[in-house]
């Protein structure tokens, strides 16, 4: 087999290729949540409502990334994820000429369904061609895309909404992301290694029983439900916050707020070097207590407190991320792209259901009760991080037991 190796031309294209994937997918993803309070005035829905914008497409995604990333065995890699990100950039663009709030959720729906044919085929392609010594650079880069795509859409679409309107800041997202989808297929070399396999329903549907039985899988998928929940829960509303009496900033203030998430990038690589000397559970309770402090610190009124436990969160956060989503291809003994999906899926269904349901929350008790949410699920967190390590404990010992028994 020939691998793509760093340093060469080959594999400069298909890092930036997948940066520009990774930045479209994003982009598109998250654009609408500086808009949410836009959408509130314009179309005359509450905070909870409005988040199903967002809340909708991550749950399309999420259970669409499950039926990508099979088809993708028998169909192929590249054509997919362009053909993907050609549909949501599209979709993305026709959301802005919605005229009607139900027809703006009906094209946020599809724009889930069509991005979910990048994330769940990204991890595939870039695993069958690049070398396992350059993976871990081109993956870098991959992810960079994503938390740059996420940030400059928050940022650039409550610019864009300030001055021209909700519609024109989804419209301007939707433009950019076909120009990545452009560079995306020009760069992107077709697939080499590449084999295709008949699609065993039987075989997949066995295995995913196997993984949702696994208690320590069932924790970290628990994980990252919450993580990312707390994550849009916390960035959906804080905007109503700051948009609304005493601050009343404007939405390009809001949009720029959305900056401290490109911590993030720092915090994954921190957090990569320090679980090689501290273990993963250690630093996992060091990452949520980040966070917890993070959340609780919002509650105080200085805008300048406020901004500074978005930043705390996103620390936390985001090294919690990186742990538990490298934990699962650990603890998985098998089908190790369906238990990563499996995570993946917990992960996008955590953003749907705890984003809407922080709105009930912001309707009963305001800005308190959406961050006393968050701090109970961040505590669960820490709960589930303490039964997964006596299940890791368990299976360890049983292994051991196991080659003691084998050696007698």
């Amino acid at each position: 087999m020939s691998y793509i190796r760093q340093g060469t031309p080959k594999f400069r294209k298909t890092s930036f290729a997948f940066f520009a994937a990774g930045f479209n997918t994003f982009a598109i993803l998250y654009c609408v949540q500086p808009l949410m309070s836009a959408l509130t005035d314009e179309f005359g829905v509450s905070p909870a409502a409005a988040s199903l914008s967002l809340s909708l497409t991550t749950m399309a995604l999420a259970i669409s990334m499950l039926v990508f990333g099979s088809l993708s065995e028998v169909w192929g890699r590249k054509a997919i994820m362009v053909i993907s990100m050609l549909a949501a950039s599209v979709f993305c663009i026709m959301t802005s000429f919605s005229p009607n709030f139900h027809f703006l959720l009906v094209l946020r729906t599809m724009v889930g369904v069509s991005l979910a044919g990048l994330p769940s085929i990204a991890m595939a392609y870039l695993g069958e061609e690049i070398e396992a010594k350059s993976l871990g650079a081109a993956m870098g880069l991959y992810i960079c895309g994503n938390v740059l795509g996420a940030v400059f859409s928050r940022v650039f679409s409550g610019i864009l909404s300030d001055h021209f309107g909700w519609d024109m800041a989804i419209a301007g997202i939707g433009i950019i992301s076909l120009i990545a989808t452009l560079i995306f297929w020009y760069s992107l070399p077709p697939s080499q290694n590449f084999k295709s396999q008949p699609l065993n329903i039987g075989e997949l549907s066995r295995s995913l029983v196997i993984h949702l039985k696994d208690p320590g899988l069932l924790s970290l998928f628990a994980i990252g439900f919450l993580l990312l929940g707390s994550n849009v829960a916390l960035f959906n509303y804080i905007a109503f916050v700051l948009l609304g009496s005493p601050y009343s900033l404007s939405q390009t203030f809001v949009g720029w707020i959305f900056l401290v998430m490109i911590l993030g990038m720092y915090s994954s690589v921190l957090t990569g070097s320090l679980i090689d000397h501290h273990g993963k559970q250690r630093i996992l309770v060091i990452c949520i207590v980040i966070s917890l402090a993070g959340v609780c610190l919002t509650l105080a009124s200085p805008v300048f407190l406020k901004i500074a436990g978005l930043g705390l969160f996103i620390l936390g956060f985001f090294g919690g991320h990186a742990i538990t989503s490298s934990w699962v291809g650990q603890r998985a003994q098998f089908n190790k792209a369906q238990a990563s999906s499996l995570y993946l899926f917990f992960y996008y269904t955590g953003s749907s259901v705890v984003g809407t349901v922080g709105g009930v929350f912001w309707y009963l008790y305001r800005w308190e009760g959406v961050i006393a949410m968050i701090a109970c699920f961040l505590i669960l967190v820490l709960i589930l991080v303490g039964i997964l390590s006596k299940v890791e404990s368990e299976s360890q010992r049983g292994t051991t037991e196991d080659r003691s028994i084998g050696n007698g």
